[in-house]
């Protein structure tokens, strides 16, 4: 397995890869924002679109790939005002149901934590699906919760969920300059 960070040409050069794991991840039951069925075609527009966030340095994108497939992925989304420089939010944390419980998303979530301490990135925040597997990860992975929002979004299936928003303290002290570039 190979976790590694793929710029605004290696999105657009997985767009369908990408797409295959965000189509199976919402089929799996994940609330990633997106409502089942989910189609290819939508998938891959989306995937687009976050090409063009990487290429702009708002998004940083890892993919993990078990040989030619792409098994999981993870981003961090980048401040845009000079008041918030110091952090960054986690978002899209993905692993295809054949990769599930194998540590793959740790392994993730470790590397885009890694990165924004490298980068000086001191504080690192998300939402996530309350009692889904996704938010048991975050807080093995010491994660503080901050709170529930009731009815904050709908699952893949319309049903309104409530959402946990998560932090972590992370190191560094000066902005997102390395993660950026």
């Amino acid at each position: 397995m190979i976790v590694h960070r793929v710029d605004g040409h290696g999105v657009t050069a997985l767009l369908d890869d990408l797409a295959a794991l965000l189509t199976d991840t919402v089929a799996g039951g994940a609330s990633v924002g997106f409502l089942a069925p989910l189609g290819h075609d939508e998938a891959v527009a989306w995937w687009r679109g976050r090409a063009a966030a990487v290429a702009a340095g708002q998004l940083a994108v890892w993919v993990a790939r078990e040989g030619e497939r792409v098994t999981g992925t993870v981003s961090l989304a980048l401040p845009d005002k000079p008041n918030s420089r110091h952090r960054a939010e986690l978002v899209k944390l993905m692993v295809s149901r054949g990769a599930r419980g194998r540590g793959l998303g740790r392994r993730l979530l470790t590397t885009a934590e890694e990165a924004a301490a490298t980068a000086e990135i001191t504080l690192l925040h998300l939402d996530t699906e309350t009692g889904s597997p996704a938010e048991r990860l975050y807080r093995s992975a010491g994660w503080t919760r901050a709170g529930t929002i009731p009815d904050y979004a709908a699952d893949p299936y319309g049903e309104l969920r409530p959402t946990t928003l998560y932090f972590k303290q992370v190191g560094g002290a000066a902005g997102a300059s390395a993660v950026a570039g």
